[in-house]
C-alpha cells in the first residue's frame, strides 16, 4: 500500500530535523484515546465499507490555539476556519513532504485531471462533499465544524476495498474558553474479507502518529496569524 511506503518519509524528515527539534515543534499536539462509541463508527460509510467490522486501528489527535492567534477574517464565517484547516492539511508542506509528491508522480494522468492537485487550488478549496483530492481522497461529508474524506485507495474504486479508511478534520471555536480546538481523525480498516487485526503493524502505526503532527502543524500555520 502506498501510504505505509510514503510514511517512512516522515522517519526521514524527523531524522533531519533532529528528535529534540521535531518534539519542539510538534509538542503542542497530543493525541487522545478514540472512544469506541465514537460518532465515526456509527456512519454509513464506515458500515458500508467495512461490513465484516474489522478490527480498526485509529487515532486522535487535537491541538488547542487562542483565538487571538487565528485569523480574524476566519472566524467571521460559519464554516470558514474548518474549510481553512482542511486546506492547510491538503496544501501545506506536510501532505507535500510526506504524500502529494508521490501520489502526483504516480497517479495524475487524464483520468484524474479533474480532481485537485495543485498547491494553489487546494489551498483555496472549500472541500465541498465529492471532492476528490490527489486521487487518494474523497469529501463524503461537510458541516460548519467538520469534514471526513474517504482514504486508502483511490475514490474511483467506490466499492469495499481491501485497504480502507475515514480522516476528519474538525475545528471547534469554544469561545467560553477563548480557543480553536482542531482535530485530525483516523480510522484505518481492512474493508474486504475477514480480518484477524488491525490493519497497520505497530512501526507504522507510529510513522503515522508523526505523520499526523506534522500535517497538524502545518494546518494550523495555515489559519492563524
Amino acid at each position: 500500500m502506498g501510504v505505509f511506503k510514503t510514511l517512512s518519509k516522515v522517519a526521514a524528515y524527523g531524522t533531519v530535523a533532529g528528535a529534540g527539534g521535531w518534539a519542539l515543534y510538534t509538542r503542542k499536539s497530543n493525541f487522545v484515546p478514540l472512544s469506541p462509541s465514537d460518532y465515526i463508527y456509527n456512519t454509513t460509510f464506515y458500515a458500508r465499507n467495512n461490513p465484516e467490522r474489522n478490527p480498526a486501528t485509529a487515532d486522535l489527535c487535537v491541538r488547542r490555539v487562542p483565538l487571538s492567534q487565528i485569523k480574524p477574517e476566519y472566524l467571521e464565517k460559519e464554516g470558514k476556519l474548518v474549510e481553512k484547516f482542511c486546506a492547510g492539511v491538503w496544501g501545506g508542506l506536510g501532505e507535500c513532504i510526506c504524500f502529494r509528491q508521490y501520489l502526483e508522480k504516480k497517479y495524475r494522468d487524464a483520468d484524474t485531471e479533474s480532481q485537485v492537485w495543485d498547491t494553489k487550488a487546494l489551498l483555496e478549496s472549500e472541500y465541498p462533499v465529492g471532492t476528490q483530492i490527489t486521487d487518494h481522497f474523497e469529501v463524503l461529508t461537510k458541516t460548519p465544524e467538520s469534514i471526513i474524506v474517504r482514504c486508502g485507495d483511490s475514490p474511483r474504486k467506490m466499492e469495499v476495498r481491501p485497504s480502507d479508511g475515514l480522516f476528519e478534520m474538525r475545528a471547534e471555536i469554544k469561545q467560553d474558553e477563548g480557543v480553536a480546538e482542531f482535530q485530525l481523525k483516523s480510522v484505518f480498516y481492512q474493508g474486504l474479507g475477514k480480518a484477524t487485526g488491525k490493519p497497520m503493524p505497530a512501526h507504522i502505526e507510529f510513522l503515522h502518529r508523526q505523520y499526523t503532527k506534522l500535517w497538524m502543524e502545518t494546518a494550523i500555520s495555515n489559519v492563524t496569524r
